[in-house]
């Protein structure tokens, strides 16, 4: 057997036991106490917290590599190969220039065409296009653009108070899981990230939280690293877009089009609650994160020893 082929085994049963039993298996052995959560005792095995790596650019706040995580197995997630990002259809000649330095081969849109005719397109370096994969918002940004659209306050707080947006994100989560059509852009995306031949990949959704956060959520479950780090980095998106979305509020008051404007907050954020209504989906449908990686993405376990061979060093 060659050693390519050796290595590939092992990244095979690595996965199979990082995203399926080792986690749990490691937790029940060293409870100090029966009837106590495994999630409880994921703060003893979690390595020291890492830096998020941002990337800094002018016309979009979100766009982060993943790399840098340690992993159950005792590895790293490596750098400069995935990045997440807000839409990039705002980038100034600048941050095009940054991001040609990333050496992208690949950037996948999973925004829906509505908005891409109000935002516009993505501005890439020369020889590099967006490949379109819509996943569903379950019509959000036409509910936003409504919303706002009419100026009445009435109109306004019937849409998206008293608890509906949270709501509304909580049934958009719940699609992520329980939508084939959402999962099979989730799926295609994490297969291209496993492909050996495929060079740097960025994908990204308008805001770069939600289908994004839950791309990267995924992915990062996926390569072993500890549930409490994976979700560390998808509520990061608050603190990277608070500036931005605060901005956005007063802008909307200012002009008059929103008499008040922090009905948006819940849709603006990323919340504990919306990851939970994903992952509790996820178990409804599939009984575990193992089962919906092969079940629901249709991932076998050779993909998910790729993912694991090209991601984790």
């Amino acid at each position: 057997m060659s050693r390519a082929r050796i290595r590939l085994v092992i990244a095979a049963a690595a996965a199979a036991l990082a995203v399926g039993t080792l986690p749990a298996a490691a937790y029940a052995a060293a409870a100090p106490g029966a009837g106590v959560s495994a999630r409880h005792h994921q703060h003893r095995y979690q390595p020291q917290a890492e830096t998020i790596r941002q990337i800094p650019l002018q016309g979009a706040v979100n766009l982060r590599d993943i790399g840098g995580y340690r992993t159950w197995t005792g590895g790293q997630v490596r750098q400069g190969l995935v990045y997440r990002s807000d839409a990039l259809s705002k980038l100034t000649a600048a941050d095009v220039t940054t991001v040609a330095g990333l050496g992208l081969k690949k950037v996948v849109d999973f925004r829906i065409p509505m908005e891409l005719q109000y935002d516009g397109a993505d501005r890439l370096p020369v020889g590099l296009s967006p490949t379109s994969r819509p996943v569903s918002d379950l019509g959000l940004y036409g509910t936003l653009v409504g919303a706002i659209g009419s100026g009445d306050p009435v109109v306004q707080e019937q849409m998206l108070g008293g608890g509906r947006a949270e709501a509304y994100m909580r049934d958009i989560y719940r699609t992520f899981v329980s939508n084939p059509e959402n999962r099979a852009q989730f799926a295609a995306t994490l297969r291209e990230i496993a492909d050996g031949r495929q060079g740097p990949v960025l994908y990204h959704c308008t805001s770069g939280k939600d289908r994004t956060g839950w791309m990267s959520y995924v992915l990062l479950r996926a390569l072993a690293v500890p549930e409490d780090t994976a979700e560390r980095d998808y509520l990061a998106s608050n603190t990277f877009r608070a500036g931005y979305d605060a901005q956005v509020r007063a802008g909307l008051k200012q002009s008059g089009r929103m008499q008040n404007p922090d009905l948006l907050i819940p849709l603006q954020e990323v919340r504990q609650d919306y990851l939970d209504s994903a992952t509790a989906q996820l178990e409804a449908d599939y009984g575990s994160f193992y089962g919906y990686l092969t079940k629901g993405l249709g991932l076998d376990v050779w993909t998910l020893a790729k993912l694991q061979d090209r991601m984790v060093r």
